[in-house]
């Protein structure tokens, strides 16, 4: 994996030792920004002076040493509100003030972290690739012209970049894992409700997951065990899944020949390797079967789902079409085409679909896959924008559909120099158990336990 900022833990240290403190780090933070220019990353990031007022504020806080995440500074993807700063959708003529902060977000400013302003995506969270944005368009951190991904462009590169040691992100289709596999960090959607989304403008309210960008999962840990709670404002919301209680897992792995690398034998060979290495790491390996989450996968486009997104833009769009950008406008005004029935027989066919995956969660614990097939130039994206995002897709599209939660674990560079990634994923609620797999992976001791999580564990035993 890339050498990135400093962890969250690190930050933490520095602060609560008095060798650094919240103002330093937001001093550091607003420097980066500035260096590194109009990169793409952000579209609103806090002005300099402000971001080291607000870290000054954090520090006054009584007790603010002993708050979780004390002066830790995090972006936030500019789909989710935080008050009194512009929500965009990447689209100029949508944007809105907010007047009110996601709970989400809220909750980890309660906690003391630093916030720094609104990332850079997709726009309308409509796409993978990163480049539907009408502000600067992001490239991977690996260079090569190669793209970020999307729709959590700007999140996944700040973290990447070092900027920020982690971002509140979203991901419906995958625009989560895509740019983080895309940028050699780690991006997981947990299991949808467990974070609000209350406050995030949806993209496909049904399906729609706020989601985390980290560099590791100790990270994960400690902004989960602040950001995760229910909500009765969400109707989505559902508490926590237990702790994964150790031991070996079983990984269940689809047979080379149903795995798609859309012709890059580089990937495929790199992929196939990191298998190899599996059983040394944990894991007990369980032949299994793609073929029902691909299906699944394939629902999303092509099926009714994509009407939904016109609840939410349908008025924006017959009033101001030119506001949106071509292959965005294409893509919602395809949602005209559907009618109920479509929807119904798309509910049924989904439905067999989960109940044939749910019986396969009795084989293996963990499915584990490549997080993409292949990667892509922003002139490869640019010339044929609709095919190459389907194919950054093919690993994700069926996340949300069949209700899992899964993470982009980075395993990696190919041999020319393109990040490597894995995508890990389980059932609903089994979220620890997936990032338990993750950190065996990246063969990282998963030792965080906060006090709230200690707390959950005593009474679980």
């Amino acid at each position: 994996m890339r050498s990135t900022g400093p962890s969250i833990a690190e930050i933490l240290h520095s602060h609560e030792s008095g060798s650094g403190s919240p103002t330093n780090t937001a001093a550091r933070v607003a420097d980066a920004i500035t260096a590194n220019g109009d990169d793409g990353t952000w579209i609103t990031p806090v002005p300099r002076a402000q971001l080291l007022a607000a870290a000054a504020e954090i520090e006054r806080r009584p007790g603010a040493r002993t708050l979780p995440l004390y002066g830790v500074p995090f972006g936030v993807k500019d789909s989710i509100d935080v008050a009194g700063w512009p929500t965009t959708l990447a689209c100029p003529d949508f944007a809105y003030t907010a007047t009110g902060t996601a709970p989400a977000v809220q909750r980890l400013l309660d906690a003391g972290a630093l916030f720094v302003g609104k990332t850079n995506l997709d726009q309308f969270a409509t796409g993978l690739n990163g480049t539907r944005t009408p502000y600067t368009i992001p490239r991977s951190v690996f260079g090569g012209d190669l793209v970020c991904g999307g729709s959590s462009s700007g999140s996944a590169r700040a973290v990447a970049l070092g900027e920020v040691p982690f971002c509140v992100a979203t991901d419906t289709a995958g625009s989560g894992r895509v740019p983080a596999a895309l940028n050699g960090i780690v991006g997981w959607k947990p299991s949808r409700g467990l974070i609000s989304a209350v406050g995030l403008v949806p993209a496909c309210k049904s399906l729609d997951c706020v989601t985390l960008t980290a560099t590791s999962i100790e990270d994960l840990d400690r902004v989960f065990d602040v950001i995760a709670a229910v909500d009765p404002d969400d109707p989505w919301s559902r508490p926590r899944g237990p702790r994964h209680r150790g031991g070996r897992l079983r990984a269940g792995l689809p047979a080379a020949a149903e795995l798609e690398f859309f012709g890059d034998t580089v990937f495929r060979d790199a992929h196939l390797t990191l298998r190899e290495r599996l059983s040394g790491l944990g894991f007990d390996c369980v032949a299994t079967t793609l073929e029902p989450f691909l299906a699944a996968g394939e629902l999303l486009y092509q099926g009714p789902w994509v009407a939904e997104r016109l609840v939410e833009f349908g008025d924006f769009l017959a009033d101001h079409p030119d506001s949106i950008l071509p292959t965005v406008r294409e893509i919602l005004t395809g949602g005209y085409r559907f009618d109920a029935v479509d929807v119904f027989r798309a509910q049924q066919r989904l439905q067999r679909l989960r109940a044939r995956v749910a019986r396969m969660w009795a084989d293996f614990d963990v499915l584990v896959l490549p997080a993409i097939g292949t990667t892509f130039t922003v002139a490869q994206v640019l010339a044929d924008p609709v095919a190459t995002n389907t194919v950054l897709g093919h690993y994700t599209h069926f996340g949300n559909l069949l209700d899992l939660t899964a993470v982009a674990v980075p395993v990696g560079v190919t041999g020319d120099g393109r990040p490597l990634s894995v995508m890990v994923a389980g059932p609903a609620l089994a979220d620890d158990t997936v990032l338990a797999a993750a950190a065996r992976i990246l063969d990282e001791p998963r030792t965080v336990v906060t006090a709230a999580a200690a707390a959950r564990a005593a009474k679980e035993r």
